[in-house]
């Protein structure tokens, strides 16, 4: 729970308190990889660790540096604040940071940690920093002595006082969602949705998230929350019919029904929390900021696990898990075998047994996925000598060797899989022939916790019953904690109402890396897809990354037919009936996508540091050969000097306040096309078929 920043009576007090947090300090110290050397993750060195205005976040405020760097939040969250040292006076608050910065990039720093005297040094570095601040030792800053207290001052509130510091305390933004959408609008009145239970629904306390999550209604074939997926979250679209009146389909009465609707912030909350898997309990990713009090410090998010299809409706595909270390971003790449022949019915089957029709797919994956892809691989490649060993992932015989072709080598709850290697798009693994664009997509690729894809009627498209699946699963974890990767897909079978048409999807990567904007500015990019003649386009979709701000599709005469504005939860635009592209004139076939991108410009011009490409921001994974998203330093960051310009990482001296003045930092970069969220991508996405 947030709680108090500790209040010292004096400087003593203080320094007391400091040397409690010495071996938190170093804790950090490990965590962020600081003390004059390079950071290492995952056997990659980034050349240039700087501690500077950010990294005094990272080291006291518990990770919002690591949030700022995925395009999650700006402002520190969770009651982290720049000030965390404590409330002693801005002159040794600020002493002390220059203290511990000067002192964990010494270079004796890492002697000092393996000799077992660094806890002490650190330790006497805090008392004399805030000795000399606060005037020798006394408390009034005077320069006289005086005795310290009998007893150090508490650091957490006394007994019955309240530990948010400011509005209410939840104990999960579901309780949060409860009390001010639910309760506070009227929506838990007896005479709606109270003891009358209106629609079948009761929204009071006790019963409420039973009720709405993956529970079915009884006026839409969409359960009321879906985890992870407001467009397919009955109650979610009722309420943005209200606060938002032409933003989704008409869903029958907005709600609150005759009550004011609720806020716009109010609805972004309910879709975070929708987001990022509607749980019940903990905190969903940047919800504090929408709650007028507390939330707990958030922890990794398991979602929900998808239902498997029944016998004869469908198959599941479940992801091995792989653990995704605390405050740290991987993409990886692993394969696994699967068999489902024995699954399908006889009468689906088609290529001679080999494959059979689907008409409908659904993913779920934990929401610290930035995105999941699925290929498959001939099952010959099960036995390729350049994969990885294979091993159980998961269950009671997690870590044993396995034959991947026995899918019951790993036990009722284990999965037989490669080892997990780190890799842009599975490119360079094994021998590079696993990587994506080389073989057969699989349903299920998704760059948001969930996904549901349809066909319209009639149409259907294919998969083979058997393969070597190849995993490529990209997250990032805000939090403190090591958290299992989770994923599963549904995918169900086509009747003889889809067995008619094969679909076709938009999938143009031809400028998926060419974003790019100058420091402090934005740019538009454009890109044209022409549709072969007499398709029907029933569904528009986009993908960029966290400087990705306006995505568009327009036709040839400017009509606008997709927009969306949130780059983690882009809009998945459907049309029914189908849009009829039959021109024999090629440009009315041509749909123009273009995506704004901003790079560190706020609304009124003015230059913003911490929405920037940065350098020293770069993630372990562009230093890795072949890796696309390195860039290269054009502008300073350092106050004074702000969007000045510089050449380079060994260029801070042109960043200098004044000559000689040491304090500039060359770190502003262009926007650089790459697979992190530090770097930007332009992907059209959509289906359409010609019958």
């Amino acid at each position: 729970m947030r709680r108090r920043t500790a209040t010292y009576t004096s400087c003593y007090g203080a320094m007391t308190g400091f040397l409690d947090r010495a071996d938190q300090v170093l804790a950090l110290a490990d965590t962020v990889g600081i003390g004059g050397r390079p950071v290492l993750f995952d056997g990659v060195w980034n050349p240039r660790p700087r501690l500077g205005r950010s990294s005094q976040r990272t080291l006291f405020c518990g990770g919002s540096r690591v949030s700022r760097a995925h395009g999650i939040a700006a402002k520190p969250r969770f009651g982290c604040r720049s000030d965390r040292l404590g409330a002693v006076g801005d002159a040794p608050r600020q002493m002390a940071r220059t203290a511990i910065d000067a002192f964990l990039i010494n270079p004796h720093f890492q002697w000092m940690r393996e000799n077992g005297v660094l806890r002490v040094f650190l330790t006497l570095l805090l008392a004399v920093t805030f000795a000399s601040a606060c005037g020798s030792s006394g408390s009034d800053g005077s320069g006289t002595t005086t005795s310290p207290p009998s007893e150090p001052p508490p650091t957490e509130p006394p007994p019955g006082e309240p530990e948010c510091e400011t509005g209410t305390s939840y104990e999960s933004t579901y309780q949060a969602i409860q009390d001010i959408v639910f309760e506070r609008h009227g929506c838990t009145q007896d005479v709606c949705h109270g003891s009358s239970a209106v629609g079948g629904l009761d929204l009071r306390a006790d019963v409420a998230y039973e009720n709405l999550v993956e529970a079915p209604s009884t006026a839409s074939r969409y359960p009321r929350i879906t985890p992870g997926d407001k467009d397919r979250s009955l109650l979610w679209l009722k309420l943005a019919a209200k606060t938002a009146p032409g933003s989704v389909p008409d869903v029958g009465t907005p709600m609150p029904s005759g009550l004011p609707a609720i806020s716009e912030d109010e609805l972004e909350l309910v879709r975070r929390w929708i987001y990022g898997g509607a749980p019940k309990t903990g905190t969903s990713l940047d919800t504090e900021e929408l709650v007028a009090g507390c939330l707990p410090e958030i922890e990794p998010l398991t979602i929900t696990p998808l239902t498997p299809p029944a016998p004869g409706e469908g198959i599941q595909l479940v992801m091995p898990p792989w653990l995704l270390e605390a405050a740290s971003e991987h993409e990886i790449c692993f394969v696994s075998y699967y068999d489902i022949s024995d699954q399908v019915p006889p009468e689906l089957l088609i290529a001679g047994g080999e494959r059979f029709r689907y008409w409908s797919s659904e993913m779920r994956q934990d929401p610290q996925s930035h995105h999941l892809l699925v290929n498959r691989a001939a099952p010959a490649r099960v036995d390729d000598p350049a994969l990885p060993p294979w091993s159980c992932k998961g269950g009671d015989q997690a870590g044993d060797s396995c034959n991947p072709t026995d899918l019951s080598s790993c036990g009722p709850d284990g999965h037989c899989a490669t080892d997990f290697v780190d890799g842009f798009a599975c490119l360079n693994f094994a021998d590079g022939g696993f990587g994506f664009g080389r073989n057969e997509g699989l349903p299920g690729g998704s760059q948001a916790a969930q996904s549901f894809t349809e066909f319209p009627p009639g149409v259907f498209s294919t998969m083979p019953v058997r393969g070597v699946i190849v995993w490529n699963s990209h997250a990032f974890n805000l939090t403190s904690k090591d958290h299992m990767m989770n994923a599963r897909v549904n995918v169900y079978f086509a009747g003889e109402e889809n067995s008619d048409i094969q679909t076709s999807g938009i999938f143009d990567a031809s400028k998926i890396f060419s974003p790019t904007a100058a420091p402090f500015e934005e740019a538009t990019l454009c890109n044209d897809f022409t549709f072969p003649r007499n398709a029907h386009l029933y569904n528009l979709n986009s993908h960029t990354h966290q400087r990705g701000k306006h995505f568009t599709a327009d036709l040839s005469d400017g009509t606008r037919i997709y927009e969306s504005f949130i780059y983690n939860d882009p809009v998945s635009q459907d049309f029914d009936p189908p849009m009829v592209f039959d021109s024999a004139d090629q440009a009315e076939r041509t749909i123009t996508f273009c995506s704004l991108y901003n790079n560190g410009r706020n609304p009124d011009g003015s230059p913003n540091i911490e929405e920037v490409t940065r350098y020293s921001r770069l993630p372990q994974s562009v230093f890795q050969p072949g890796v696309p998203g390195r860039c290269q330093p054009v502008a300073c960051v350092n106050a004074a000097m702000i969007g000045e310009p510089c050449n380079g990482v060994d260029d801070d001296a042109a960043c200098d306040s004044s000559p000689g003045a040491g304090d500039g930092w060359c770190d502003a970069c262009r926007i650089t096309g790459g697979e992190s969220t530090e770097n930007e991508m332009f992907l059209p996405l959509g289906g359409y078929y010609v019958p």
